[in-house]
């Protein structure tokens, strides 16, 4: 049984993007050009550049357009001082003008397709930003099913939250337990499992052989979902952690049949690949 796989996230955003209702937690995208990040900087003052076919967070760049005013003019103008910031890993670079910014994000994706993304401030865990992983999954009845939804904390100074990069996995109610009563995280683990299982239905009209679905989500300071990525070849052992072992082993029965892993060896199985 293959599994169909999508490497570009620009496809993946196109092919959502049409349905209105998941739009509206799309963060601007766009394709990268010194006009885009101009534009968006200027819109936003925050984005994030990511390579369109990277994985585990490799690559992404956050950049920062930031102001202040100077002391007032003789004549008692005040203008302001602009200067960007270009965050990569665990280094900091500062620019006085977009041109010198720019320079060095295109030393840096070379002729790679990159993507520009509105940058969202997300809700923070002990000082650190984190996001959701919504991990949806064909079942054994042939229907799309949120399986577990479960927070990725950045390592200190990253800017992004994958356990490739640091990141720390911790439960959706203790990170959300700070912003939400009891009620109130019920409703929104509802709301985000119903998006993961949209999304899903959404990109098998476009990839039918579509099998799994890892929806990076980020919430803002009005506690509203971003869908910052989808990832279609999501983690699954790494849930094996879980105290909950009946959940991780459902987990895994679905991965088994629909193909991702061997039912005899338990080891992956090959899957097809599409851009």
């Amino acid at each position: 049984m293959s599994i169909q796989r999508v490497a570009s996230k620009w496809s993946k955003t196109n092919a959502i993007l049409p349905n209105p209702t998941l739009a509206a937690y799309i963060p601007e995208t766009r394709l990268y050009t010194f006009e885009h990040l101009n534009e968006m900087l200027g819109l936003y003052g925050t984005v994030y550049i990511k390579p369109d076919n990277g994985t585990y967070g490799k690559g992404v760049m956050r950049a920062e357009k930031l102001t202040e005013p100077l002391p007032p003019t003789e004549g008692g103008i005040i203008e302001e001082r602009t200067w960007y910031v270009l965050r990569y890993e665990v280094e900091t670079l500062t620019f006085e003008s977009m041109e010198e910014l720019h320079k060095v994000v295109s030393a840096r994706i070379r002729k790679r397709p990159y993507l520009i993304q509105r940058g969202i401030p997300l809700l923070q865990y002990e000082e650190r930003p984190f996001d959701l992983r919504v991990l949806t999954q064909m079942n054994l009845r042939k229907q799309w099913e949120t399986t577990l939804i479960i927070g990725r904390i950045a390592a200190p100074d990253k800017v992004v939250t994958n356990h490739h990069n640091g990141g720390t996995v911790r439960f959706f109610n203790e990170l959300v337990a700070p912003y939400l009563d009891v009620k109130e995280a019920v409703r929104l683990e509802q709301k985000l499992s119903k998006m993961g299982e949209r999304v899903a239905w959404q990109l098998q009209k476009k990839y039918p052989q579509l099998k799994e679905i890892g929806l990076d989500v980020g919430l803002d300071q009005q506690i509203y979902p971003w869908i910052l990525e989808v990832n279609t070849r999501p983690a699954i052992k790494v849930f094996s952690f879980l105290p909950n072992k009946s959940l991780y082993h459902k987990i895994f029965r679905y991965a088994v049949g629909y193909g991702r892993y061997s039912s005899s060896t338990g080891k992956p199985a090959r899957s097809k690949k599409k851009a």
